[in-house]
C-alpha cells in the first residue's frame, strides 16, 4: 500500500473536519460515530487514528471550525444590514439544512455536560453572535426560534414560529 503524501493528508484530515462538523450539526455528538464521519468523507475508518487522537479531539476541532464560520455569515449583517440576515435566518431554507446552518443552533444541544473548554468555546462562539447581532435577547430568540422551527419541521406552527419570531426581532 502507497503512502499518502503530506499535501493528500491535509487534504483528507480538513475533509473529516468537514464532514464532522456538518454531521454533528444535523445529528449531534451523541448520534455521530468515527464509522460515520469516515463513511461521509469516503475514507476508511482505520485512517481516523492516523489523524486524531480520539472522537473527542475531532469534536473539538469540529466544534471550532463551525463556530469560526460565525463570523463569515455575520460578514451579512455588515454588508446587507441585520434584516436581510434575519430574513435568512428565520427562513424555512434555514430551518431544513441544519447540517450546513447556524453552529449556535446546531451544536446547543450538546453542550450541557460538554467538557468544558469545548462549552468555553460554544459559549465564545454565542457571546460573539449575540455582539453582532444585537444582544443577548436577539440571538436567543433567533436561535430559540430555529430550534423550535426544526423540532416542529412539517406542522405550520414551525413556520410560524419563524414569521412571528421575524417580526418580533424587526419591530425590536
Amino acid at each position: 500500500m502507497s503512502k499518502v503524501s503530506q499535501a493528500q493528508a491535509r487534504e483528507n484530515r480538513q475533509r473529516v473536519v468537514d464532514t464532522a462538523t456538518r454531521l454533528l450539526r444535523e445529528r449531534g455528538i451523541a448520534r455521530v460515530g468515527v464509522a460515520d464521519v469516515m463513511a461521509g468523507a469516503g475514507l476508511t475508518h482505520g485512517g481516523f487514528y492516523n489523524q486524531f487522537a480520539s472522537k473527542d479531539a475531532l469534536v473539538a476541532e469540529a466544534v471550532t471550525q463551525g463556530l469560526g464560520e460565525i463570523a463569515e455569515r455575520l460578514a451579512w449583517i455588515a454588508e446587507h444590514g441585520p434584516e436581510s440576515f434575519l430574513d435568512h435566518y428565520l427562513s424555512p431554507d434555514h430551518r431544513d439544512s441544519p447540517g450546513d446552518g447556524c453552529p449556535v443552533a446546531g451544536f446547543a444541544r450538546d453542550m450541557p455536560g460538554a467538557d468544558p473548554d469545548l462549552a468555553a468555546t460554544y459559549a465564545a462562539g454565542v457571546d460573539y453572535f449575540a455582539d453582532k447581532l444585537g444582544g443577548t435577547a436577539a440571538v436567543s430568540t433567533a436561535v430559540g426560534a430555529l430550534l423550535l422551527a426544526r423540532a416542529t419541521a412539517g406542522t405550520p406552527l414551525s413556520d410560524r414560529i419563524l414569521a412571528d419570531a421575524l417580526a418580533s426581532l424587526k419591530d425590536g
